[in-house]
């Protein structure tokens, strides 16, 4: 599917006429149902007004993402998203209009809400250096990449929720970089798999869990003890941005409660296996995914609003 939407809207096709406005944000609705099997329930939970928003700014995301590692050739990945922040940089000139069906509804959103340009390229970074780095020596160095790949979608979220504040943006930080902590202890299948690890070498060498235990797939006691590290660190991160639920806008209160629901739950799906993420990923079932919903949903509905928090 990414390559036909690559051979269709990439840098090498055919120059048409820009899709209508409203072809483009049926693409990215299209694009963020077909990839992310959550965003349906997560966007009926939102503000009817933002939802086409959210869409927009997760194609942008979907894009940059498979153009950093669905090519299978890192170069030809740092071309692509060179292009891709080409494309980006369009949005924001005055001289030029876009032609990509995800920027011509994500230039309605940037309008709409007035949001920067910083987080959307800083996120680039992150794809960037996927290509060309694979370990990471210490947890800083871990926590200097979530910088780039996580905590700009928590500043996307605060600019389309009008509600960007420096403490908020703390806290979204907080719970982005948890999000992705808990994201790399779920998933050191998957990166091993494209040649990447996301667990901090030095604590690597510290349990005893060398390449070659990542190469055998073996869940010994050694890497559940460094696994158990990582997620108790994710699950602080997670915790500390907590206050962030309450001190939104009463629209977005819910999703945000969701997400480190979310995020607490996948953690706690790790520690259910004893740590073994290689035989099987872990993850939350349907069930869980809606009781997670009515919890968060009966403590944002009940929870007090936070004194000069609701807005801007």
């Amino acid at each position: 599917m990414f390559d036909d939407d690559l051979n269709r809207y990439g840098p090498g096709a055919a120059r048409l006429p820009p899709p209508t406005l409203r072809r483009s944000r049926r693409y990215c609705r299209r694009l963020a149902r077909r990839h992310y099997e959550n965003f349906t329930a997560v966007g009926f939970l939102l503000p009817r007004r933002l939802r086409q928003h959210f869409a927009n700014i997760y194609a942008y995301c979907r894009w940059a993402d498979d153009l950093a590692d669905e090519t299978g050739d890192a170069r030809q990945s740092l071309a692509l998203l060179n292009w891709w922040e080409q494309e980006l940089r369009r949005c924001y000139s005055e001289s030029t209009s876009a032609t990509h069906p995800v920027y011509v509804a994500l230039a309605e959103t940037i309008e709409r809400f007035n949001i920067p340009l910083d987080p959307f390229v800083d996120l680039l970074v992150a794809f960037r250096q996927d290509q060309r780095v694979s370990r990471y020596e210490t947890i800083d160095q871990l926590l200097e990449y979530c910088r780039w790949s996580a905590n700009p979608v928590g500043r996307l979220v605060l600019h389309v929720g009008q509600c960007h504040t420096p403490e908020r943006a703390r806290l979204a930080d907080s719970i982005c970089t948890g999000l992705q902590l808990a994201n790399f202890c779920q998933d050191v299948a998957v990166d091993w798999r494209r040649g990447r690890i996301y667990l901090p070498q030095v604590d690597c060498r510290r349990f005893g869990c060398d390449e070659e235990t990542f190469a055998r797939g073996e869940c010994t006691d050694a890497f559940r003890r460094l696994l158990a590290v990582q997620v108790d660190q994710a699950e602080g991160f997670l915790r500390a941005g907590t206050p962030l639920a309450e001190r939104m806008p009463p629209g977005l209160k819910l999703p945000v409660a969701l997400f480190v629901a979310g995020g607490l739950a996948i953690l706690e799906a790790v520690r259910r296996q004893n740590y073994d993420v290689w035989t099987r990923r872990p993850t939350v079932s349907k069930g869980e995914k809606l009781r997670l919903a009515v919890r968060c949903w009966w403590k944002s509905h009940f929870l007090p609003r936070a004194g000069g928090e609701g807005g801007k």
